[in-house]
Parts: C-alpha cells; structure tokens; sequence
C-alpha cells in the first residue's frame, strides 16, 4: 500500500517539489512501504523508522525480508541513507541484491537488538559500506532543558 493510500490528510496529494516526493513526510505513512532492489525484486517492507534522538536524524529503516505471513520473516536495519524513492512506483529502493540481502546483519521480530551498541552499529555500517555516525548532538541541533 502507497503512502498515498494512507494519507487520510491528504496532505501528499498536494505538493509542488522538485524532487523524488514530499520534502517532509509523516514517519508512520512510510510504515509498510515496499521496498525494491534494483533488479525489480520485491526485497521487504518498511517495519520501523528508528531515530536518532540525540541528533534528530532518521538512522534506520528496519526492514522485513522472507518469510510467509510474518512466519520465520527476518529483520534487518538498512541505514537510512541507503534508500531512495521511486515516486513512478511509489515505493522505495534499495541497491542491494536479495543474495547479498540475505547475508546482511538481522534478527527476529521478538528479539531486537540495541541498535545503540557500538559493535552493533559497526557490523551494519561495514556490512552496508556507510561511514559511522558521530555520536552526541549535532552542532547546530537547539539546546534543550533547564540550566
């Protein structure tokens, strides 16, 4: 199903952008969004949007791969960076081959990792070829609490 689907809103329908979609977009409507690789295979669904809540910045989208009706289906985190949206087919992609896929770092739908472990991070970020982010704020991020 569509972000365009689940936009009880309608807020996607109206947009005058340049570029591949909405510039800012509800993180629940990604919920469930298909995702392809570049070959055209149906490689998973959008399950999870994880932020970074000391930068604010998407860090992954946890994805769904295999299985059958949710049965013995694997999860993966693909850094966030790592996707791009075809707005022709409304979905989003990812340049990874299924073989290539099915090696990638994953887990169980009932046994999450703490995708806040260092040596966590680094097993997804080498195995997707991204640099590690900086952990702490951003520099430009605003100041909260009280002083």
């Amino acid at each position: 199903m569509s972000y365009l689907e689940r936009d009880i809103f309608g807020m996607y329908r109206k947009y005058h952008s340049a570029g591949p979609g909405p510039r800012l977009m509800g993180a629940d409507t990604l919920i469930g969004e298909d995702v392809y690789n570049l070959q055209d295979e149906n490689v998973g669904d959008i399950k999870e949007i994880m932020l970074d809540m000391q930068t604010g910045e998407v860090s992954y989208a946890v994805l769904s791969f295999g299985g059958i009706l949710g049965l013995g289906e694997k999860l993966f985190a693909v850094p966030w960076e790592y996707l791009s949206i075809d707005t022709v087919n409304k979905r989003f992609l990812l340049d990874v081959d299924k073989a290539q896929l099915k090696q990638a770092p994953g887990f169980a739908k009932d046994n999450w990792p703490d995708m806040g472990d260092a040596d966590w991070t680094n097993e997804v970020q080498t195995f997707f070829g991204t640099r590690p982010r900086t952990s702490g704020r951003s520099p430009n991020a605003p100041q909260t609490g009280r002083h």
